[in-house]
């Protein structure tokens, strides 16, 4: 079976402060932007985390950064591999090349064009599978085996989620006083990641996740305590396929307020707004959490809500608007 590498335990404030160090010279500080008329419309003060606008076009630049960083010399010379329908294969491709380390990417076939095309532009070798969490898996372990490559898992593992958090600390340095903060959630990297960041430095901010009922394990684990996987999936947030992470879920079982669960119209609609009324072109996984603001209001009104827009990396050819 895929190990990890230096899984171990949940990452501790000085964990999270070494990330943010040790990334600064390989990510963007993304900017926070706001929309009066968005505001007005949902009855709360937004503060939109423009993750879009990150190296490679998400938050996952972070996470992978961290855990490649993170390698010894001889974990290097080995190279690495993962399993992702797109960001975190862009990412991980990104940052193992900024170092000269190989990078070993399974692709579901259904991953979209633009994001294949990044992750073979930064010159990372793909092997495609079926579009399952079983296919991944399997072919991730055949060419772990192959190659000799070390395993770094798109959410679940401590390198990865401590550098996913430094999204969520650099917002709360640049929004005083949130009230909540929402984000995106597939396996749980970026969420896991926000509630240790705002546990350990804005203890009175909620932590909401947002999720689309076409793959909603991470609400229903929440709700039953227990992991809960989806038996099939049916989102066009393609981002948010992947099943919630193990050690994601013994992070965010304790320290986040809710899951919220939204429906692709509300997605299709939320990434329109953004387009319409921000000039943002984001993904479908990134316009979850807007989404879930809109759909649930009566638990944002009036609050300063901080709002992670993950990733930008949507073909513009098919936005489905």
């Amino acid at each position: 079976m895929s190990r990890s590498v230096n899984r171990g335990p949940i990452p501790d404030r000085e964990a999270l402060r070494q990330a943010r160090a040790r990334i600064a010279d390989c990510i963007h500080a993304t900017p926070v932007m706001t929309c009066t008329s968005l505001d007005q419309q949902s009855g709360a003060r937004l503060f939109f985390k423009c993750e879009n606008l990150q190296k490679v076009g998400a938050f996952k630049m972070r996470g992978a950064s961290n855990a490649v960083l993170c390698l010894d010399d001889a974990a290097r010379r080995r190279g690495v591999v993962t399993h992702s329908s797109g960001n975190h294969a862009q990412a991980l491709a990104c940052a193992a090349a900024c170092t000269g380390v190989s990078a070993h990417i399974v692709m579901p076939e259904s991953a979209p064009a633009v994001k294949v095309a990044a992750v073979r532009g930064y010159g990372a070798d793909i092997t495609f599978c079926a579009p399952t969490m079983a296919a991944r898996e399997k072919t991730l372990d055949q060419l772990r085996e192959t190659t000799g490559a070390l395993f770094i898992p798109p959410y679940d593992n401590p390198d990865v989620i401590a550098g996913q958090a430094t999204c969520a600390m650099e917002l709360l340095e640049q929004v005083a006083d949130l009230d909540c903060m929402i984000t995106p959630v597939g396996g749980g990297g970026l969420l896991s990641g926000a509630a240790l960041a705002v546990d350990y430095h804005a203890s009175h901010t909620r932590v909401f996740g947002a999720e689309p009922s076409g793959a909603d394990d991470a609400a229903r684990s929440l709700h039953a305590g227990k992991l809960r996987g989806n038996a099939e999936v049916q989102t066009i947030a393609d981002g948010l396929h992947a099943d919630l992470g193990k050690l994601p879920f013994q992070i965010i079982k304790p320290r986040v307020s809710d899951i919220l669960v939204v429906d692709d119209g509300d997605i299709i609609a939320a990434m329109h707004l953004l387009f319409e009324r921000m000039e943002l072109v984001i993904e479908p996984s990134a316009a979850t959490a807007l989404a879930a603001v809109y759909k649930h209001r009566e638990i944002f009104a009036g609050l300063r809500v901080g709002i992670v827009l993950s990733g930008g990396n949507v073909d513009l050819s098919e936005l489905p608007f």
